[in-house]
Order: structure tokens, then C-alpha cells, then sequence
């Protein structure tokens, strides 16, 4: 005899917005990131979008608007501007 799950568990995969614990709660094309305090299925990063380079591993927990990581065959680069070296930090999903 199987006992049902809780209500809170979501029975098929979330679509943007939905809470989720992990990105396997999430559909395709999303991934499961912190939104205040707590956690919403949100688009995967597409190529350039803003992106969130991390310099030290961890800190990607303290964010309390976390993005997605870029998707496959991306890599979240610093931006290339054609005005001063200085002009923009921004990182964005390049092409590797």
C-alpha cells in the first residue's frame, strides 16, 4: 500500500514561476533558484542574457534573486563593449 504524497509536492514538472525545491522539479528549459526567500522554477539563461559569474564557490547562496546558469554550449563571459575597457562588468551567455 502506497501512502499519496503530500500536498505540497508538485505532481508534474513546474513551468516558470512555480515553487520547486530542485531544478528536477522543474520542465525543460528551467532550473529551480532562489526568488526572496524562496524558490521558483525560472528560465535557463539563453545566449546574451545577463549572467551571474560566481568568483568564490558558495556564494551563489547568497543571492536572494538568483538567474539560471547559461544554457548548454554556453559560458557566462564578460561582456564585450567597443567603448572604454572599463565601460561594463556585465557578464553575459556567450558561445564557448
Amino acid at each position: 500500500r502506497r501512502t499519496p504524497a503530500p500536498a505540497w509536492v508538485p505532481t508534474a514538472k513546474g513551468e516558470e514561476g512555480d515553487f520547486c525545491l530542485r531544478s528536477s522539479d522543474c520542465a525543460a528549459g528551467l532550473c529551480c533558484a532562489r526568488h526572496f526567500w524562496s524558490k521558483i522554477c525560472k528560465p535557463v539563461l539563453r545566449e546574451g542574457q545577463v549572467c551571474t559569474r560566481h568568483r568564490r564557490k558558495g556564494t551563489h547562496g547568497l543571492e536572494i534573486f538568483q538567474r539560471c546558469q547559461c544554457a548548454e554550449g554556453l559560458a557566462c563571459r564578460l561582456q564585450r563593449e567597443h567603448g572604454p575597457a572599463d565601460a561594463s562588468r556585465l557578464h553575459t551567455c556567450q558561445r564557448h
